[in-house]
């Protein structure tokens, strides 16, 4: 019996293909900073002293703060509504400890009041805000900032001066809206109209101090061009200089030896 010729089945050399899923990154989209964002260096810089040894020497304006717009840091918790709310009290011991005042203060304490208001931030919402003020003048104050709130005035911060602020190296670039400060006035060996809760500054960085060469805050010096008005600066016949006027309070950017266009008191000084 012949047998049939087996053929061989040819054995293939090209290799298996392997089929790999395209791996797939999931990337979050960067992160985008707030507009009003506070830049990171904020109050670290510290200056080099002028020849008074105690204020910075003046520096150009860094470009963040050209239009200074800034997110308000909140010390209170907000209001939970757009309406404008107040409160005015005796100072809380929680407020007096992180104050300036003490028993050599020019005023008693029981002549202060705590004074809460809602105010209008850079970033578009709402804030409240606190002052120590002189008490005989609670009422009128609070009516100042109501006006302001109601037209909508931008204020970056408000809150209590600590003893650590007054003691703090000068970095140029504070913005604290205040009222009570124990402390002489710049320049003096006398008591400042701030130590009788009978003086406010507003936006000191949009309003700063100027006389001679000596501009506060020192990082300010863009804004002594007034003529280049922008949101939270006070001009002439503004509400903030309009509304302090109706209690009496006479403005600093009326001053003729120096400027002072952040501060209101109520014996002009």
């Amino acid at each position: 019996m012949t047998s049939s010729p087996t053929t061989a089945t040819p054995t293939s050399t090209t290799p298996p293909v392997t089929t790999t899923a395209p791996t797939t990154t999931s990337s979050a989209p960067p992160e985008v900073l707030s507009p009003f964002a506070r830049p990171a260096w904020l109050g670290t810089r510290i200056l080099p002293l002028g020849p008074d040894g105690e204020n910075g020497i003046p520096q150009p304006t860094p470009p963040e703060l050209l239009d200074r717009r800034l997110e308000t840091p909140d010390v209170l918790e907000p209001p939970t509504g757009e309406d404008f709310a107040s409160s005015i009290g005796p100072v809380p011991d929680d407020v007096l400890v992180r104050s300036t005042w003490t028993e050599d203060c020019p005023l008693a304490l029981d002549e202060l009041a705590y004074v809460t208001v809602t105010h209008f931030g850079f970033d578009g919402d709402h804030h409240t805000g606190e002052l120590i003020v002189n008490a005989g003048f609670a009422e009128r104050i609070v009516g100042v900032f109501e006006q302001l709130h109601a037209a909508r005035f931008p204020i970056e911060e408000m809150r209590v001066i600590t003893q650590a602020d007054l003691d703090a190296a000068p970095t140029g670039d504070g913005n604290e809206t205040t009222g009570f400060s124990c402390r002489p006035a710049v320049g003096s060996g006398s008591w400042s109209m701030h130590a009788y809760g009978l003086a406010i500054d507003i936006n000191p960085f949009h309003n700063p101090y100027l006389k001679g060469e000596l501009v506060l805050p020192e990082l300010a010096t863009a804004y002594v061009d007034r003529e280049r008005v922008l949101p939270g600066m006070m001009i002439d016949g503004d509400v903030a200089v309009e509304a302090f006027a109706a209690i009496g309070w006479e403005w600093g950017g009326h001053w003729n030896t120096l400027k002072d266009w952040m501060h209101f008191s109520e014996n002009g000084r």
